[in-house]
């Protein structure tokens, strides 16, 4: 261990090249598997990021054409035959799962029937709220964790500088820096992994809550007409 610590303090006293690729190279096996993971959490997360984009411009648009369509419609009955058979409108999804159970339950009493349609509206709106939240955690989970995997690097990064420094009794920027610099690089890929994950998680929790009160309305609004 000690030799390949010394063989690598030789060679980082020539080593001058202080790009990416290059850090990554001279970095422990520890450091490197550091980095592969906080680049992979990025990819993922940046993934998770445009999905979550493009849902939310989604559903905005075909909820804005249901509620349109809806206001406008002679009766609710007769907008519901006019429903496809399969969409992906969460709004849509809700209003078919209610008016089924408004026709179901036609030959009860005004207060049965409204209660299990108010139950078949909760059970609903609850099974789309988790439906557009899925993966909301991996967010909150990279953006909690990637910080202290990088800072992990960091200080591994930092303690096989020490064991450098002490080994080659050399105490020169040429031998210290390198080390540094790759310790160092860890840090800074967590953050970059973080940072856009914390801002998505919020911004999708907000849309989320935002949405779904939206969606709560228009579930109060129908109970008052059935």
């Amino acid at each position: 261990m000690e030799q390949e610590i010394a063989t690598q303090a030789v060679g980082l006293g020539g080593a001058t090249d202080f790009s990416l690729w290059k850090l990554f190279l001279r970095a422990d096996f520890v450091v490197k598997a550091v980095i592969l993971i906080l680049i992979a959490s990025s990819i993922f997360s940046w993934t998770l990021i445009f999905d979550k984009l493009r849902l939310f411009r989604r559903i905005d648009n075909s909820t804005r054409s249901f509620e349109d369509k809806f206001w406008k419609s002679k009766s609710a009955e007769a907008f519901y035959k006019n429903l496809p058979q399969k969409s992906e409108d969460p709004l849509t999804i809700i209003f078919k799962s209610a008016m089924g159970e408004v026709i179901k339950t036609r030959s009860k009493s005004t207060a049965v029937q409204s209660a299990r349609v108010e139950r078949v509206l909760e059970v609903s709106i609850d099974n789309q709220l988790k439906s557009v939240e899925k993966n909301f955690t991996y967010l909150a989970t990279i953006g909690s964790t990637a910080p202290f995997i990088g800072l992990f690097g960091t200080v591994w990064g930092i303690m096989n500088s020490f064991q450098s420094i002490a080994i080659s009794r050399n105490t020169s920027l040429a031998i210290v820096a390198p080390g540094i610099a790759e310790a160092l690089f860890a840090t800074a890929l967590g953050l970059l992994a973080a940072i856009p994950a914390v801002i998505a998680y919020n911004k999708f929790n907000s849309d989320s809550q935002r949405y779904f009160a939206r969606v709560d309305n228009f579930s109060k609004r129908f109970l008052s007409i059935i």
